[in-house]
């Protein structure tokens, strides 16, 4: 259950109304350093669109001085939404609380701390909204300051989704920097899977969407926390839950070593009848049971990550848990009679 704390609010800015038109959701993880140089470059931009806003911060269990900032942030900024998690829940999990608490009427923007997408590129995302289309995603037209393996890797992820995915259409080079309105974002939030890839998600629920490009910066400070062992982790997450096409593999897998197996007995039987049964050699026989057994490992490996997801699918716990929202003062005030 959700806790607020009791605090006295700053007066709220000029032209602030009962409800938000736009929410920027920003989830963040030992961000201690970059949030009040995000904050500060977000404001402006925010701003200058014109339109009623609020920013959510959703704290997922950093073991820094992330709350503490953000707290300050919430002290100086009434149009400052704070959501603390009780825990480290993980990136997606952390971005599903931030949505659930988005007090948008029209449009909700999602957006890293880290500077790497700059808040300068939500007007043109907001203009994409305006034109018409529900989903407006930032498509990286460069990507600075990262090495070419990553590169590489995320290149290759794109191309392995775009052809197992099935029906979902993961759009190249975007990650979760986007605008959605608000009819996406509730079809959205009806999803409530455990096992949550944010970027398949998005593509699922569908809409007219555009994309927007942008060069991506490197990071403005700190250091990630994504390594590679939790990119790989990530990526099964995506490939295990928009398609069963692993699955498929183990059986052709398993469907052509089959095959093989029975030519290679055949031939052994005609082998036998024309020319004796010679002693078989050691190594050539540990090469095929070990080759065998490989293959069954391999396939039990992937049924086990089908069966897993499946297990933790029928416990139903919650996603999250929160140990405390603070709304914006944006999203508290009432109509006025």
């Amino acid at each position: 259950m959700s806790t607020q704390t009791a605090t006295r609010l700053p007066p709220l800015p000029l032209g602030a109304t009962a409800r938000p038109a736009l929410s920027v959701v920003v989830p963040a993880y030992n961000e201690q350093e970059v949030l009040p140089a995000f904050h500060a470059r977000l404001v402006p931009v925010m701003e200058g669109i014109g339109l009623p806003w609020e920013v959510v911060y959703v704290n997922d269990g950093s073991r820094d001085g992330t709350l503490g900032v953000m707290l300050g942030l919430r002290a100086a900024d009434a149009r400052v939404s704070l959501v603390n998690l009780s825990r480290n829940f993980g990136k997606e999990i952390a971005l599903t609380a931030g949505l659930d608490h988005a007090g948008a009427d029209q449009a909700v923007v999602v957006i890293d701390a880290d500077l790497q997408d700059p808040p300068e590129v939500i007007p043109d995302l907001v203009a994409a909204w305006q034109q018409g289309f529900d989903v407006a995603y930032a498509r990286r037209r460069a990507r600075l300051g990262e090495t070419w393996l990553k590169k590489a890797t995320a290149a290759g992820f794109y191309r392995v989704m775009k052809r197992i995915g099935g029906k979902v259409d993961l759009p190249a080079d975007t990650g979760d920097f986007r605008l959605m309105s608000r009819r996406a974002l509730d079809a959205l939030l009806g999803l409530r899977e455990q096992h949550r890839f944010m970027k398949g998600l998005f593509a699922w629920v569908g809409f007219p969407s555009t994309p927007v490009l942008y060069d991506r910066d490197p990071r403005a400070a700190g250091e990630s926390s994504w390594n590679y062992w939790k990119l790989w982790n990530l990526s099964l997450e995506g490939i295990t839950a928009f398609t069963v096409g692993p699955l498929k593999i183990a059986t052709y897998l398993g469907l052509l070593t089959a095959i093989a197996a029975l030519v290679y007995g055949v031939l052994i039987i005609i082998r036998t009848i024309l020319y004796g049964n010679p002693v078989a050699g050691y190594p050539s026989l540990m090469a095929v049971v070990l080759f065998l057994g490989g293959v069954q490992l391999m396939t039990l490996g992937i049924i086990g990550e089908y069966l897993g997801r499946i297990f933790n699918e029928t416990k139903r716990r919650p996603l999250y848990i929160v140990e405390r929202h603070i709304p914006s003062e944006t999203n508290q005030r009432q109509p006025m009679s």
